[in-house]
This record gives structure tokens, C-alpha cells and sequence, in this order.
């Protein structure tokens, strides 16, 4: 272990440390909890109505007790709460997250063992004088301190040897069964036997607190090295191969890192990356988890978005990948993908926006290198790399100035990216009910001008009654509705300002008849192109899929131009699939 490690580095020598007594961690979580509750409140609350109604005070005391329950480690089964709040379900869905976010922004460090006060046990480590001996183990300096542990310069005793210790505190996460579980995971991490990932010599505890030995090693942490400034496009991308290749091994033994940055990242007196502090480390499929779901774990700046969303069932190996191109990013470019003030809007833009490409940031940045960076930065997770040794590979065939993967790709592999979501369309959940009734008002309303249209009614206003005010109306019971199911994100708003304008491009449809002197409807056909260019925008910021309804309805245009007495049925009767079938699947969605 490094001695001289960054200011956030949980290896880092602290002198004099001060651990937060009970009380001001429980000051701290009450006011994570008084935020969490507070932020549900106010985003319920519409403009027009800040009055609070006791839908949304239940709501508000039900996201209280949620967040009570994660911060004293209780087990939260958050499908069952939905169930016992149906109705409420999907603004709990929407504010987990915030729950989430509060909590890991609220929660600084973790505290001393729960044991009872007065204790010999408690003294002992409220008192802790070093050297002191611990087991086998002489605790010599404490050389860091981070938000899972402590860890110390000691010496073995029985083998008379150098290593570092670090001990698991006792916090929000270490109830009994949570030690258990987290000691059944540190023991995976000991068989990782890798020339680049620091080697884990025993695990066991002390007085009910958790510990691992490592192999103590000199040099600097990667995290020290950024410090200077970014490094050489092939330097880094050396470094970051021979890790990606110790996590594709930790990976091939079923353990998952999901807390990789440069602070992680020993660098040897000899220039030989290590991988350290899997204290976060988890066995993918098994069944035992020390994380509980909707528990965000990781730090902000380099954590995956499905790490950020805390949806453990979506982590997997594509997260530590997702880590590892962050580290490369900030290898190359001087800094984290993303920058921000505070932990919950640091989360909020891992789990929302898109990284300003390596290039924009450093001009000549080789083209493959960045290439290389956005694969892993993708934020579904299929678009990355599947392995952490493919990443490898692309970075050695760079080193070796070969031809990367990420320069190429199947037709099968373009056609399945066009055509996925993205990840902003689980917010479409909410939409799904409110879609099938667009359906029904857009099936109603072409049915009524198609019979208007075909008993010879040649009156503009009847026409504009129907398409402008009629539709009109219903926007805004749309728009209504839409808000009494829960906070309307900004990726929502700006969806609703595209289907905004293309309701007033059909408005002007008729103003313009007049103006140009044609006979009502002889403009129809503008209604498929309208309506097709809005599933365009859809399909780019949701899913590819809606290329399909904007296809069939642009189609659809076409054929209203050459069959002008049906032209209003045949665009009813698409539309009205168009909007129904997207619907009726988000809706399931959302039921299951």
C-alpha cells in the first residue's frame, strides 16, 4: 500500500484522525432524511396546486420510511411496498432514487462498532493507540481511511512480515447478517491470484469487525500520478490494458470490482499497475449479495448508471467496464467524465447525460483512443464491451497501432443499436395508459372528419372544432394527467414540446387551407408527415423501434394523397396503432 496517497484516497496517511460520533451520524441521516422528504413534497406538487394533498403527505411519509429503513441497514424489499401502494407506486419508483442519492451523499463515512456503550470493546476502539496488536497483526499508522474502512501499516506477526490491514467499520451496511455476507465475499477476493491485482493474504475478524491483510506496496496510487496531468495517449493506454486485463481475470472468477478509480490503482516501484480495495467486490450468480437492491454502490464520479440507479440486478461485469473507460477518460484528458457540486447531482448526470467526448477536451487525441473511450461510456450496457479482455485487446491493437474493434462493426450489431432503447425509456411507463387513450381520441376524432368529410360538410370551422379545439382540450386533460402520476422528468418535458408543436403545425393546417384558397382537408396528407416526423424524434430519444411507426406513417401520408375520400380513415386507424401498441407494452411493462 502506497503511504503517500491522494487526499481522497482511501490509503491516504491521515494525521489525527477524528471518526463522527454516533450522534452526528445520526444528525446526518436525520437531515438526509429531512431532504429525501422535502424532495419528494416538492416535486409532487404541481405549479398550479401547492397545496398538499393527502395523497402526497402519504406519499412523503411512506419515502420518510423508506429512507429510515436504508440508513439503519434494514432490508427494504421495494416491490412490496409498491404492491402495498399502488397507487403510489409510480412516484415511489421515480423518488427511490432520490432516497438513494441522499443517502450516499448524507452518509460521509462510516462509523465505529455498534456495540454497547461502557464497553471494553467500545473503549478499546474509541481509544485505539498505535502500535497495537490486533489477532496476529501489529497495527503500526494508520495510512488511509475512506467510506468502507481503515486501513493501517502493520506487521504479521506469525510470518514476521510487512502488510496492510484494513478493517470493515461498522455502519448503515453492517448489521450481523451483512457481516456474514461481506466475509463470504472478501474470501473471493483471496483467490485472485494476478501479477496486477494486489494480493488479499487472509480475511477474518476482530471483535466483530471484518478485516483483510494485503500485500503492503511502495509507489504511488494512479490517482497521485493524474494529479501532474493527464497522461500520454500510450502510456495510459498500457496502464489501463494490463488492469483491464486483472479485472477480466477477477471478472473469469465470477468477482465483480464495482468500485474501480484511480485511487484503486497502485502504481509499483517498478511502473506495475495493481488493482486494489475489492472491499466492494461481489460473486455475480450466486445468490448471496452483501448489497441489498437500491443500494447505490461505488463512487460517483466512475460508477456505472445502473450502479448510480441502484439497480443491483442490472451490475454485472459491463459495470466494471463502464468504471474502467471513466479511469481511461481521466488518464487521457485530465479529469472524471463528469464534474459536478454535489454527490446527487454528480449521480444525476451519470445517470442523464452523455460525457463531453475525450477529444472536445484534448484536441489531438488519437481517433481510436476515443473511440475506445466512448465504447466503454456507453450507457446501456450491451453497447460496451462485453468482456473487460476484449478491452484489452482494442487498447494492445492501438499500442500496437492495429486495427481496434470499436472501428468496426457487424451489420447484425448496427441494425441492433438503431433499433434498442436508450435509457431514458423507462420513463415511457408512465405514458403507457395515457398513449392508448391518445389512441381512442386520435381514432375518434379522424372517424368524425372522415363522416363530416363524406356528407359533403365543407365548413373550415367545423373542421378547425374538431382537430384544434377538440384535440386542444384533451392536451391538456393529457398533460393533467399526466402529472398526477408522479414528477414529469426533463426528458418528458422536452418530448412534450415536440408533440406541442406538431399539435399546433395541425392547427395551422386549416388557417392555411384558407389562406390558400383549397378545399377543406386538401392538406391531409401533412397530418401522416407531421405525426411521422415526431416518432423520428421519439425513436432517437427512446427507442429505435419508433423508426417503424414513423415509417408506417409517413407511408400512410402517401397513400391519403392518392385516396382523398379515405384519407382521414386510413390515418386514424394507423395512428391510432401507432400510439396503442407502444402503449399497451409500456404499460405491461410497468405491471410486471
Amino acid at each position: 500500500m502506497p503511504a503517500n496517497a491522494p487526499p481522497d484516497d482511501p490509503q491516504r496517511r491521515v494525521e489525527d484522525p477524528q471518526p463522527a460520533t454516533p450522534a452526528q451520524q445520526e444528525t446526518s441521516l436525520s437531515r438526509a432524511h429531512e431532504s429525501t422528504a422535502a424532495f419528494a413534497v416538492d416535486n409532487q406538487a404541481t405549479e398550479d396546486d401547492l397545496s398538499i394533498s393527502p395523497r402526497d403527505r402519504e406519499l412523503a411519509d411512506v419515502l420518510s420510511g423508506l429512507a429510515d429503513d436504508v440508513a439503519a441497514g434494514r432490508e427494504v424489499d421495494f416491490a412490496a411496498v409498491c404492491r402495498a401502494h399502488p397507487d403510489l407506486a409510480g412516484d415511489l419508483r421515480r423518488l427511490w432514487g432520490a432516497v438513494l442519492i441522499t443517502d450516499i451523499a448524507g452518509v460521509a463515512s462510516e462509523q465505529l462498532p455498534n456495540v454497547e456503550q461502557g464497553s471494553g470493546v467500545s473503549r478499546r476502539w474509541q481509544r485505539l493507540q498505535l502500535p497495537t496488536e490486533i489477532g496476529d497483526y501489529e497495527l503500526l499508522e494508520e495510512i488511509g481511511r475512506g467510506g468502507m474502512g481503515v486501513v493501517f501499516r502493520a506487521r504479521q506477526i506469525s510470518l514476521d512480515r510487512g502488510v496492510a490491514v484494513k478493517m470493515i467499520l461498522r455502519g448503515r451496511l453492517a448489521s450481523d447478517e451483512d457481516l456474514q455476507r461481506f466475509l463470504t465475499e472478501a474470501s473471493a477476493t483471496a483467490r485472485l491470484q494476478h501479477p496486477n491485482i494486489v494480493p488479499v493474504y487472509d480475511v477474518g475478524d476482530v471483535d466483530g469487525r471484518p478485516f483483510f491483510s494485503m500485500k503492503l506496496l511502495s509507489g504511488l496510487t494512479l490517482a497521485d500520478r493524474l494529479a501532474d496531468g493527464p497522461m500520454p495517449e500510450r502510456e495510459a493506454a498500457k496502464l489501463i490494458a494490463a488492469v483491464a486485463r486483472a479485472i477480466g481475470f477477477a471478472h473469469r472468477q465470477g468477482v465483480l470490482h464495482r468500485d474501480l478509480k484511480p485511487s484503486n490503482i497502485l502504481i509499483d516501484s517498478d511502473s506495475t499497475p495493481m488493482v486494489s480495495d475489492f472491499g466492494l467486490a461481489k460473486q455475480f450468480g450466486v445468490q448471496n449479495d452483501l448489497t441489498r437492491s437500491g443500494i447505490v454502490v461505488g463512487t460517483p464520479s466512475y460508477m456505472s448508471p445502473e450502479q448510480a440507479s441502484g439497480r443491483r440486478e442490472y451490475i454485472g461485469p459491463a459495470s466494471d467496464i463502464y468504471s474502467l473507460g471513466c479511469v481511461l477518460y481521466h488518464a487521457l484528458t485530465g479529469r472524471p467524465p463528469f464534474v459536478a457540486e454535489s454527490a446527487m447531482e454528480l449521480v444525476m448526470l451519470v445517470l442523464e447525460q452523455d460525457p463531453l467526448p475525450p477529444r472536445a477536451l484534448r484536441p489531438r487525441l488519437d481517433r481510436d483512443l476515443e473511440m475506445i473511450v466512448i465504447r466503454c461510456l456507453q450507457k446501456p450496457p450491451d453497447l460496451r464491451y462485453e468482456t473487460a479482455d476484449e478491452l484489452a485487446d482494442d487498447l494492445e491493437a492501438f499500442l500496437r497501432d492495429e486495427q481496434i474493434a470499436s472501428g468496426s462493426g457487424r451489420l447484425d450489431q448496427l441494425v441492433a443499436r438503431v433499433f434498442r432503447e436508450t435509457h431514458h425509456a423507462p420513463v415511457l411507463e408512465k405514458w403507457g395508459v395515457l398513449w392508448m387513450w391518445h389512441a381512442l381520441v386520435l381514432l375518434v376524432a379522424s372517424l368524425l372528419t372522415w363522416l363530416l368529410h363524406m356528407r359533403g360538410v365543407s365548413t373550415l370551422l367545423i373542421y378547425s372544432a374538431v382537430w384544434v379545439i377538440g384535440l386542444g382540450l384533451w392536451a391538456a386533460v393529457f398533460w393533467k394527467l399526466r402529472q398526477r402520476l408522479g414528477p414529469v422528468t426533463f426528458v418528458e418535458r422536452q418530448i412534450a414540446h415536440v408533440w406541442g408543436s406538431s399539435m399546433i403545425s395541425i392547427a395551422l393546417l386549416f388557417p392555411l387551407e384558407w389562406w390558400l384558397g383549397l378545399k377543406p382537408l386538401a392538406l391531409a396528407p401533412l397530418l401522416g408527415v407531421i405525426s411521422g416526423s415526431v416518432f423520428i424524434i421519439k425513436a432517437g430519444m427512446f427507442s429505435g423501434l419508433f423508426y417503424l411507426q414513423a415509417a408506417a406513417l409517413l407511408i400512410c401520408a402517401a397513400v391519403m394523397a392518392v385516396a382523398e375520400d379515405y384519407a382521414m380513415l386510413i390515418f386514424g386507424i394507423v395512428a391510432a396503432l401507432c400510439f396503442f401498441i407502444p402503449g399497451y407494452q409500456y404499460e405491461s411493462r410497468r405491471r410486471r
